[in-house]
């Protein structure tokens, strides 16, 4: 039981935070499109959209635990992105980059990248579900 506790805990908190980030940026589009400019980043006008349609997405997915180890792979390309672009100037040592948010979510969503969502969640439900019908 005390197992499912980190497991359980990572998912809220990353799931959280993903819906509501992406949330904010699709109520202020043009800012995150302008800003994405300001990096350099290719097609903003349609990275700033589909990123934050992935946050919400992918956000909700691992918060209830569904699709996990698939969600986290767009949200770690987020986040890798993210650090090569609006914090790269930041990024001066190891030490630095071990201190970034962006880096330790990137940790957490590879955790649960490789260990799926076992407590509390729609991907256990629908395990068992498969499981009872075979």
């Amino acid at each position: 039981m005390l197992k499912q506790i980190p497991e359980l805990l990572s998912r809220i908190t990353i799931g959280y935070v993903f819906l509501e980030s992406g949330i904010g940026k699709l109520q202020n589009l043009p800012k995150v499109t302008a800003f994405f400019e300001s990096l350099n980043i290719p097609f903003a006008s349609i990275q700033a959209p589909m990123v934050s349609c992935f946050e919400v997405i992918f956000g909700f997915f691992i918060l209830v635990g569904f699709l996990t180890r698939l969600s986290a792979i767009p949200l770690i390309g987020i986040m890798t992105v993210a650090l090569l672009t609006a914090k790269a100037a930041e990024i001066t040592d190891f030490s630095a980059l071990l201190g970034m948010i962006e880096f330790l979510y990137i940790v957490i969503l590879l955790w649960l990248a490789t260990h799926g969502s076992q407590s509390l969640s729609v991907d256990r439900w629908r395990g068992r579900r498969k499981s009872s019908k075979s």
